[in-house]
């Protein structure tokens, strides 16, 4: 029905891969000479003192973002349980997933995690592990001395104290994720394996916005639909903080929405009369509401009398991105890669 672009797209060439290998290169030989963690390692983690007394060997997982950060990282046999899944686990990770016991596809009980006997429980959110933790607040496992670290990607620059998914005061940055890594380094004494994530994260993006450079001067604007409660309804857009709206920046685009709320509902005429230029739909694989389904959102489009009259639904400027782009994690670099590649082929970037 409609042309649309999918993530996980990836351009290869000598000269990308050149100069990875260089800045790579430079950063193994930097860790090279770092000191070793020296344990207990103390921690500021989302305004909390977590304290690590050695190299954890039995982590919890809660979050997938987390989950395959800890992957990446070479630390799949350090890891007992996962939970909190809104797709598939990403290909490089499937062997050692495989391995690792799943204890619920959404929110865990704190039982489920204690009877683990982890020596690190992670999350992804505070609203897992934090003021009002469904999984368990700080305090609690502070209680059966199981340390917790969260995330500073959902507490830096957001509040999380009311009910939802938070409320971001300032914009999202990556650096918040590059300090997630660099402390988990520090905390598996890895750091060297986490110094190379990360550079290899950022000539991802480096090299995903040289495609896009000339976006800069044409306030091109943009909409990401993550889902709506009733198809016909007002729709989950992400908000001008989130991670999409980082996106957008980096990619010189502007968001049409402009409220604090991380996945604000909005109504489709609202959505008319702004009128993007692009539209990014969200696919995913939970079906807790009916515009989940990525084949859902595409037919509303195509008939809703509203949204079909959505230039950049006339004019077939649609864009698919996996959930994990929407999300503070590594998956990221995904959605703009994906995002980069589609605006250049509708020809905005020209």
């Amino acid at each position: 029905m409609f042309k649309t672009v999918l993530s996980h797209t990836s351009a290869a060439c000598l000269w990308c891969a050149l100069t990875l290998a260089l800045l790579v290169g430079s950063v193994l030989a930097d860790a090279a000479t770092a000191e070793p963690t020296q344990y207990p390692l103390t921690l500021e983690n989302c305004g909390q003192k977590v304290v690590i007394d050695q190299a954890p060997k039995r982590v919890v997982s809660l979050g997938q973002a987390q989950t395959e950060i800890l992957y990446a990282l070479g630390l799949g046999d350090r890891m007992v349980a996962t939970a909190v899944w809104f797709s598939p686990v990403a290909k490089p990770y499937e062997a050692v997933n495989a391995k690792v016991k799943r204890l619920a596809d959404n929110d865990p009980s704190f039982e489920a995690v204690v009877g683990q006997e982890p020596d690190l429980v992670v999350a992804m959110y505070e609203w897992h592990i934090g003021p009002n933790g469904i999984v368990g607040k700080r305090d609690r496992f502070d209680a059966v001395k199981v340390p917790v670290y969260v995330s500073p990607t959902d507490c830096i620059g957001k509040d999380n104290t009311g009910a939802g998914d938070g409320v971001r005061t300032e914009p999202y940055s990556m650096d918040q994720l590059y300090q997630n890594i660099q402390e988990y380094g520090a905390i598996f004494d890895v750091a060297d394996r986490a110094e190379t994530l990360i550079a290899s994260l950022k000539q991802r993006e480096a090299d995903a916005l040289r495609e896009v450079a000339g976006l800069q001067a044409k306030n091109i604007s943009m909409m990401m639909w993550f889902s709506s409660k009733d198809i016909k309804g007002d729709a989950f857009l992400a908000g001008k903080n989130g991670v999409p709206a980082y996106i957008m920046s980096k990619l010189s685009a502007r968001n049409i929405i402009t409220t604090n709320e991380e996945w604000p509902l909005v109504g489709w005429e609202t959505v008319a009369a702004n009128d993007p230029d692009v539209l990014i739909l969200v696919r995913m694989d939970r079906r807790r509401f009916p515009a989940d389904d990525l084949d859902a959102k595409l037919n509303f489009l195509a008939t809703d009398p509203v949204a079909s009259q959505l230039s950049a639904v006339r004019n077939k400027r649609i864009v698919v991105v996996d959930v994990g782009s929407t999300r503070p994690g590594m998956d990221a670099i995904d959605g703009i890669e994906a995002i980069a590649k589609a605006v250049h082929g509708f020809g905005l970037a020209n």
